[in-house]
This record gives C-alpha cells, sequence and structure tokens, in this order.
C-alpha cells in the first residue's frame, strides 16, 4: 500500500514538474519584463514586424513588481478570445519601467505616460507612430480585467477599426 502511494505521489510530482516547462521560464517566474533589454531596439524590431505583418505594436508597460501588470499577462493568454484577437492584429512587446531601469528616453518619446500608473499600453502603428495610450484601469475588475472590456480597447485600435474606408459617407 506505500509503494502504490508513493508511485502515485511521485506520478503527480513528476507530472506536476513537466507541465511548468511547457511555461516559458520568464513568464512561470513572472519575469515579463527585461531591465537589461534595449528597449529601443526590441520596439523597433516589433514596429518593423508589425509593418510587414499589417498589424499594430501592442507595448505594455510596466513592471516585474507590478501585479496587475503580470496578471494582464496571465489574463490575455488564459482567456481565448483576447489572446486570438492579440495575435491577430498586434506585435506585443514589453516596456520594462522600474528602478534597475526606468526608459525615461522612450518614455519621453511617448508623452510620459507612467503618469497614468502601470500596467499601461501604448498602440503603435507599422510607422512607429504613436496611435492610442491605455490606462489599464478602465479595463479592470476587482484585481484582475474585465474582457468585455479589453477586447472593446483591442478591436477599437486594431488596422481594420482604423480603415478609412470605413468611415466614408456616400454623398
Amino acid at each position: 500500500m506505500k509503494k502504490t502511494l508513493f508511485t502515485i505521489f511521485f506520478y503527480f510530482i513528476i507530472t506536476a514538474a513537466n507541465s511548468q516547462s511547457n511555461v516559458a521560464p520568464a513568464i512561470a517566474e513572472n519575469k515579463l519584463y527585461n531591465p537589461s533589454s534595449n528597449a529601443k531596439k526590441e520596439i523597433q524590431e516589433a514596429i518593423a514586424k508589425a509593418k510587414q505583418q499589417n498589424k499594430h505594436v501592442l507595448v505594455k508597460a510596466g513592471g516585474n513588481w507590478c501585479s496587475l501588470c503580470i496578471e494582464f499577462d496571465k489574463f490575455c493568454r488564459n482567456e481565448m478570445q483576447v489572446d486570438s484577437l492579440i495575435k491577430a492584429d498586434y506585435i506585443v512587446c514589453y516596456l520594462n519601467y522600474s528602478e534597475e531601469n526606468y526608459n525615461d528616453e522612450i518614455f519621453a518619446q511617448y508623452g510620459y505616460p507612467q503618469r497614468l500608473g502601470f500596467p499601461l499600453f501604448i498602440i503603435l502603428d507599422g510607422n512607429g507612430n504613436r496611435l492610442h495610450t491605455q490606462s489599464s484601469e478602465y479595463l479592470e475588475q476587482g484585481r484582475s480585467y474585465n474582457k468585455r472590456k479589453v477586447m472593446g480597447f483591442l478591436q477599437a485600435w486594431n488596422k481594420e477599426a482604423l480603415n478609412p474606408a470605413l468611415y466614408k459617407r456616400n454623398k
């Protein structure tokens, strides 16, 4: 009986360990934001990729110290419709804001959005133009996020929503 219980216990430990290995190490450790990354270069690469793929860039600004920043990422991955919408319409990059690296130059370039609190989201087009800055405050629900509001935000700023042809009036 003891061997059977030990075997079952051992099986659950191995299974749990293996399921963790499928998660990216940075996300598993809540290390979405890299203070030592070259944010300017990463954003430029995201812009180039967005232009090539006919998408916009979703810059997620915050830090590993920010529980709502980590929660937003988790929320987006767990809500299939939100995850699909992001993958279809955006190139995502993370902009660190922490004691190790405040990325002052980048935040200045986008109009000092850190004044809105964190997390915050900056939408860029494929040419690097800032289209919108969004405080997460309007997307939150308790200690997480409201799916309808997040979907509405993402849909309101995707390429199709900004297509001028949608707004032509027949005269």
